[in-house]
């Protein structure tokens, strides 16, 4: 096995001749079902956006450094966020989910790692949750509601330090299932306000009428 990192916390592993992505862990036991293999942990790009983004490239490196502040925006039951756990050992992910069932999942997961704050709040809702965070270096957002671009806005104005980078997986069918996914995601970004937005990526083939949008706080 061949490993190289492409980011801080981040590999590419060649394994029986394909190229996969994974995070290292102290942990051997799979969250997900993932595969282990040798300490580190596959990241399925089909099941993460987060995956699939890095996986097709990003303008702006590092992506997170070992000791980030991480806003979670949509924890869902902890795919995603347990390899942010990893490449962030050092920091603090604030894992923010509205559905209780999922949040039952997820507080397992912060039973193992100390390094995840489970948040159950509505996302649309941030000063709900204002007395448990700190600024924090990254907002991450994978939420399916219509209006996305205005939470995602509202907790970036909120909690993102100046310079601080964000990430949003702008789902365009939980927006409008009636217009063009390129319409859709038009008019969402011009919605993000206060922010320096860097080319959008289109998630295809991973994920179909998904698109990355990353910026940096002004």
């Amino acid at each position: 096995m061949i490993s190289r990192e492409i980011s801080p916390g981040v590999f590419i592993l060649e394994l029986e001749g394909q190229k996969r992505l994974a995070t290292r862990s102290d942990d051997i036991v799979p969250v997900y079902g993932e595969r282990i293999q040798e300490g580190y942990r596959i990241w399925d790009p089909f099941r993460s956006k987060l995956a699939a983004l890095l996986l097709k490239g990003r303008s702006a490196r590092p992506l997170l450094e070992r000791d980030a502040k991480v806003l979670y925006l949509g924890a869902a039951t902890g795919t995603t966020v347990s390899h942010v756990s990893d490449i962030v050992r050092d920091g603090l992910v604030y894992a923010v989910e509205f559905s209780p069932r999922s949040m039952r999942d997820l507080i397992r997961l912060c039973e193992k790692r100390n390094n995840i704050v489970p948040i159950l709040a509505d996302a649309s809702r941030p000063e709900e949750y204002a007395s448990l965070l700190e600024p924090v270096d990254l907002v991450y957002q994978d939420v399916s509601s219509r209006n996305q671009a205005e939470i995602v806005s509202n907790n970036c104005a909120r909690y993102l330090k100046p310079g601080g980078e964000l990430i949003f997986m702008l789902k365009t069918r939980s927006v409008d299932v009636t217009a063009s996914p390129e319409a859709v995601l038009q008019a969402e970004r011009k919605k993000l306000q206060g922010l320096d937005l860097l080319p959008v990526l289109d998630l295809l083939p991973f994920h179909q009428d998904h698109f990355a949008i990353s910026g940096r706080k002004s």
